[in-house]
């Protein structure tokens, strides 16, 4: 007795038509990768500044500088408040927030709102 097959031609060109599909994908998903490596891409990202500080009525005490930050200040008063130093304290009464600057001065971040 001669078994029939029960899948027709349709049904089999299933199967290499998603593996034709998977192999694109891979190879478009590894171009974009090794494209990233080689052209440098994700090293042209700036960190933001940032710092940790407490606050005790106006008198704020940097607690420590993350990096790329070279200090804080208060805002609206850059000159006389800038402390750069862990364990420093300064005065911001008057001021609405304290501020991080990068070692560049090109970027800020506000740290605390007050």
């Amino acid at each position: 007795m001669k078994l029939q097959s029960q899948s027709n031609a349709e049904d089999r060109a299933v199967s290499p038509v998603i593996g034709v599909i998977l192999m694109v994908a891979i190879t478009v998903i590894l171009a974009a990768v090794i494209g990233t490596f080689v052209l440098g891409l994700g090293e042209s990202v700036e960190q933001n500044p940032s710092a940790g500080v407490t606050v005790e009525n106006d008198n704020v005490t940097l607690v420590s500088l993350g990096p790329n930050t070279a200090g804080i200040y208060c805002s609206g008063d850059k000159s006389d408040t800038f402390i750069d130093t862990v364990g420093n304290t300064t005065n911001c009464s008057g001021s609405s927030s304290v501020v991080a600057n990068n070692s560049a001065d090109t970027t800020e971040a506000v740290v605390r709102e007050l």
